[in-house]
């Protein structure tokens, strides 16, 4: 890794932008960063190696700083979802059950021995993906406000869950991790709390921005690598240290000034850098010589669709139920980590990155047929 890497990495981590930039579209912006390193890493030109000890590095602080967004987003804040959580949490178990019986078959099938794994991807969602497109549609109403907890939970869920999942060998020592990272979770929103309660925040904040001193994005780096440092020691991805921290912070209340400052660093440098190095690793021609692989991928993003239309059961409209199953953080960070701890069969990081293309695709067509459904905030109508 040079500077004159670095610099082709951040240049054409610029296609994400460009491919998302037509927003009927509803494309997240890493898509085409992972497509950038696909091509210029070990599956096309060769010119990124993923296994270079700097570049690997960025790509995990990049990594911890996606998850602590994708943590934020979580609404844990927000009053009127609360309200809606027991349809939520109920729909988010019925889908794992379903999710677990289908990963049986894909193993009876695939034979991987990855069971646990498959259940953990098909049941979960992303927040940070449908959050969004939720928005911009102006999705609304009864049905859509229950969906949003049943989002979240299944998302925090199934990230908690992926340590342990994926390497079930090592689980008990991945639980005992798992556990350190959110005790010391907690310990940092009971911190933060009292300094947003106290009004030490808020000082040091008038300072901060009189001075120019940035502390609490110093302040937010520090407990993230901290974190994550706690999260390496005892065998746990630095995903959930981020995720951890995430969500703290939105229970808190993210300041304005530190989401901004979050958002520069993560989106415009450390998150592009990830998601390339990322696309780098894959090798997509393993999938040619493990046709099989794509049909593993696109079982893995069908069978989420199948899980997630369970809530159809509880009265759940069919468009929220397919959108619900949009996904990209967990089978990004399953790729992820079974790379590193080489857990995954050569081809099988390809097929889980396929797996989420499905729900995305999918995601997305049911989002507009929400729409055309009437599911939508209504107009205030004006005097």
């Amino acid at each position: 890794m040079s500077f004159t890497m670095l610099a082709v990495v951040v240049a054409v981590g610029l296609i994400g932008p460009l491919l998302a930039l037509p927003r009927g579209w509803h494309i997240p912006v890493v898509l085409g960063e992972l497509l950038a390193g696909v091509v210029l890493g070990k599956t096309g030109f060769g010119y990124f190696v993923a296994s270079d000890d700097k570049f690997t590095f960025l790509a995990d602080i990049g990594f911890g700083l996606v998850m602590f967004v994708a943590g934020t987003h979580v609404p844990v804040r927000d009053e009127s979802l609360r309200k809606a959580i027991r349809p939520g949490l109920l729909r988010a178990v019925v889908t794992g059950i379903v999710a677990t019986g289908l990963a049986y078959a894909l193993n009876a099938v695939f034979d991987t021995g990855h069971v646990a794994l498959y259940a953990v991807l098909m049941a979960s969602s992303s927040a940070a993906l449908v959050l969004p497109i939720v928005d911009s549609l102006g999705l609304g109403g009864r049905p859509v406000v229950e969906l949003l907890p049943q989002v979240a939970i299944a998302d925090a869920a199934c990230i908690v869950a992926l340590p342990l999942a994926i390497d079930p060998p090592h689980a008990g020592r991945a639980a005992l991790g798992a556990l350190a990272v959110l005790v010391a979770g907690a310990g940092v929103y009971v911190l933060l709390n009292w300094a947003e309660r106290s009004g030490a925040r808020r000082r040091a904040h008038k300072v901060s921005e009189d001075r120019q001193f940035a502390i609490e994005l110093r302040v937010s780096l520090i407990v993230l690598f901290a974190l994550a440092g706690l999260a390496t020691a005892t065998h746990v991805s630095i995903m959930l240290a981020g995720f951890v921290l995430g969500l703290a912070v939105a229970a808190v209340g993210e300041p304005r000034r530190l989401a901004r400052q979050l958002f520069a660093l993560t989106e415009g440098f450390l998150g592009p850098v990830f998601f390339v190095w990322l696309g780098a690793s894959l090798d997509l021609r393993e999938l040619g010589t493990k046709p099989e692989f794509i049909g593993l991928g696109a079982a893995l993003g069908l069978g989420a669709v199948i899980s997630h239309l369970s809530g159809m059961l509880t009265r759940q409209p069919l468009s929220l139920g397919v959108l619900a199953s949009a996904q990209l953080g967990v089978p990004v960070a399953a790729a992820t980590v079974g790379t590193t701890l080489h857990v995954l069969q050569p081809g099988e990081p390809s097929a889980l990155i396929l797996g989420a293309l499905v729900t995305i695709a999918v995601g997305v067509v049911a989002a507009g047929l929400a729409v055309r459904r009437g599911l939508v905030t209504p107009k205030p109508v004006s005097g």
